[in-house]
């Protein structure tokens, strides 16, 4: 549930973005990371992806004429890749 107000929030806000027309991929994708920021949102990624490419997150915004989407995701990239196990040393007898 604490997830999902702020994404409510998220696709709420950027519905006046449809209303100004086309914007570049890096300009959207600016703003939106702003209003995130504004609700005290830490530890997400925004990625612009191709429109028919597979994406983990939620569509927040699209951008190129409808040829890209941004994708938000939570948790930052270093998060999501999988921690090396640890070594233990060898003790030799």
């Amino acid at each position: 549930m604490k997830l999902v107000l702020p994404i409510a929030i998220l696709f709420l806000a950027a519905l006046p973005v449809y209303a100004d027309g086309p914007k570049s991929c890096e300009e959207l994708k600016s703003e939106i990371a702003k209003k995130l920021d504004a609700n005290n949102s830490k530890g997400y990624t925004l990625d612009i992806v191709d429109k028919d490419k597979d994406a983990d997150g939620k569509v927040v915004g699209s951008c190129g004429g409808g040829t890209k989407k941004i994708v938000y995701s939570k948790g930052s990239a270093a998060a999501k890749a999988p921690a090396a196990a640890p070594v233990a040393p060898v003790k030799k007898p």
